[in-house]
This record gives C-alpha cells, structure tokens and sequence, in this order.
C-alpha cells in the first residue's frame, strides 16, 4: 500500500511559500510515497515537479469554479478560474482527469459549496473530500463524510498543506497505480489516516499572501 498526500500546495500557489525540494524532504521525512500537487488555479508548479520526480508526483490542480472548488488529478494542462462547474467538469473530463470536491461543506472556505450547486454536479464529479486536515470545524468534516455515505461517493482526504508542518497530516493508504484509471480504482478501495492541522496554519497562508504583494524575499518564511 502506498501512502499518498491528495491536497497540498506549493509556491506557485498565492498563499504558500515552500519550494519543491522542501515537500519532498516532508515526504520522505514522514512516509509520503506519492503526493497530488493541487495548486491554485494553475498546474504549472505540478507539472515542473512531476518532470524532476515522476515516480512521486500526481499532477492536479484545485480550480475555483463560479460556485466552488474543485481537485483534479492526472491533469494535462491548467484549467482557467472562474468558469461553471460544468465547464470546468467538461475541461478535465476532456483530460482524462480524476475530479473530486474541495471541502465542500467548510463555512471558513470562500471555496465551499452550496448544498443545491453540488447536488448539480455530484453526479458528474468522481468523489468528494470527505476530510480537510485545515477545516476549523471538526462538523464540516463530519457533514461532507454524512453527504458521501448517503449517495454512496468515493471520498478523498487531504492535508491542503500550504506549510512545511502540514504535509501528511491526513493521507490516503492506496493500492499501487499508475494511470487515472487504476488511481480511481484505487481510491474506491481505499483506507485514510486523518489528523486535524493547528488553527495556526491559515496564519502561514496569510503571511505568505502578504509576503508575496510585499516582495518580502520567501527565505523569511519558507522555513516555518
């Protein structure tokens, strides 16, 4: 079984200053085999890392729709912010992606969902996040778990790790795979380790938001 990280984030993220070589040093540090690089609205970051380290990396992206957030994995390219969730679905379907739900039910996210807009397109998605390690309210979790069991979702967990602390803290346990067909099969077999993040790492997303409109060198905080 591989240990695998499915929401994290890098510098190319707004919000997160940890350089590459950092996370992989996480990983391997704490038992991560394979990680989804899931920036925001853009695949780029994912896509330069999964050149250095193919074996490791899963190329996604997080993508703020008109309605909410979506993770996709196994992306080809980035998909642009803002469109519909059908739009956005019918981009990553032509892809080949895997699409799950970002924390659909956290009331802190600007990126949760809307129960009616996700009963819309539950059945286009291929899962749902059922834990977020950085959701406040333990209930949000609980809420988005209730969701999945009810219309029987494969679920997805993750860290949506923006600082060095926070990389596997929640992590999936999956049969080996090596495509999007056989990481999908995976996940609907899957177990998960879940372990809730300090309140005090949305204060590392706002000092790198901060940082970067400042042009404050990323050295200061990469670190912490």
């Amino acid at each position: 079984m591989l240990n695998v990280e499915l929401h994290s984030h890098t510098q190319w993220s707004k919000d997160c200053l940890i350089k590459f070589e950092t996370i992989l040093q996480m990983c391997d540090k704490r038992g991560v085999d394979r990680i989804a690089i899931t920036d925001h609205n853009t695949a780029r970051g994912a896509l330069e890392m999964c050149r250095r380290a193919p074996d490791r990396i899963i190329v996604g992206e997080e993508i703020m729709t008109d309605r909410g957030e979506l993770l996709a994995y196994f992306v080809q390219e980035s998909i642009p912010p803002g469109l519909t969730p059908d739009e956005t679905i019918r981009i990553l379907r032509d892809q080949g992606a895997v699409i799950s739900v970002s924390h659909p039910f956290d009331r802190l996210r600007k990126g949760a969902w809307l129960e009616p807009d996700l009963l819309d397109i539950i059945d286009k998605v291929d899962a749902i996040e059922i834990f977020n390690a950085r959701c406040v309210f333990a209930e949000d979790n609980v809420k988005a778990l209730a969701f999945a069991r009810q219309r029987q979702l494969v679920g997805t967990v993750g860290s949506d790790a923006h600082s060095r602390g926070e990389y596997g803290r929640a992590v999936m346990q999956l049969e080996p795979f090596d495509d999007a067909a056989s990481f999908l099969n995976a996940l609907k077999q899957a177990q998960h380790t879940d372990r809730y993040s300090s309140w005090f790492v949305h204060i590392h997303s706002k000092t790198a938001k901060w940082s970067k409109k400042l042009g404050l060198s990323p050295r200061l905080w990469e670190g912490g």
